[in-house]
């Protein structure tokens, strides 16, 4: 074995006391230490000699920090988001959003307005536009930490001018209408324990939703109508134990709604049409 083959599976042998995912771990943080990506250090370890600061990295991810803060990024969809301390990491179970949201509008010919609600580091509108190329959006945050991270993504993306980043409590003060409405917002109850790397790193305004993890669908849904254009769709990401009770407010506020499952098989994105 290489000397990078034996420092990887020590690593992931430590990693597995605090990830569910210690070996792709070790792996990404082993190509961050040498400034290459993962995929090239897979395709040949020999040729690399472990780089010193390779042992401080895992150090900080047995510290329970999250990869995507100790390397600066996450990969999500197609496209690469910078992260860091203040904003949500974009999860895998998000992509059903995109996927959903792409299945709805695959006939539709003419230039689309997009709304992501809570857009964070600019994950979900992004990865729109990044298959969208005749798009154009808005992403809004409460957060002006997240929304830094949402106009850098944006310039490295080079979708700048297709994508605009405004401070926002929800849909406060939003006018116009969409033909696409995203929203992945905080739906985790307040007395939810999470894993420490989540709950000692992330920003609980992002997280926590009060006693049953529905405050905010409370707020959003009640104002979506006037936003969403005929014929549109707003895609809300849920917990998977969230159906019934989001889609009874989705319900109340005069949408038909349909749920698309993730690749867990899990409930995770509820989709509401005009009724």
């Amino acid at each position: 074995m290489s000397e990078v083959g034996a420092a990887l599976r020590d690593a992931a042998a430590r990693l597995a006391a605090v990830s569910d995912t210690p070996r792709l771990d070790a792996e990404l943080l082993m190509a961050h230490a040498l400034g290459i990506e993962r995929q090239a250090l897979l395709l040949d370890p020999p040729r690399f000699a472990v780089p010193g600061d390779f042992a401080a990295l895992i150090d900080r991810r047995m510290g329970h920090e999250p990869v995507g803060y100790i390397v600066g990024y996450r990969d999500f969809w197609t496209i690469r988001v910078t992260v860091g301390p203040g904003v949500l990491i974009p999860r895998p179970d998000s992509e059903t959003l995109i996927e959903a949201a792409l299945a709805h509008v695959e006939d539709r010919e003419a230039p689309l307005h997009i709304l992501d609600l809570g857009t964070g580091p600019g994950t979900l509108l992004l990865a729109l536009l990044s298959e969208l190329p005749e798009a154009a959006g808005l992403g809004v945050d409460a957060s002006a930490e997240a929304l830094a991270f949402a106009r850098r993504n944006a310039g490295e993306l080079q979708m700048q001018d297709r994508a605009i980043f405004r401070e926002g409590d929800w849909t406060d003060g939003v006018a116009g209408q969409f033909d696409l409405i995203l929203c992945n917002p905080p739906y985790i109850a307040d007395t939810e324990q999470l894993m420490p790397d989540v709950a000692d790193h992330e920003p609980a305004g992002a997280l926590f939703a009060g006693p049953d993890g529905l405050d905010d669908y409370r707020r959003i849904i009640p104002d979506l109508p006037r936003l969403l254009a005929p014929g549109g769709v707003a895609i809300l990401e849920i917990g998977a134990s969230q159906l019934i009770s989001v889609s009874t407010l989705a319900e109340a506020a005069g949408f038909s709604v349909g749920c698309r499952r993730d690749l867990g098989g899990r409930d995770r994105a509820l989709l509401l049409t005009r009724a």
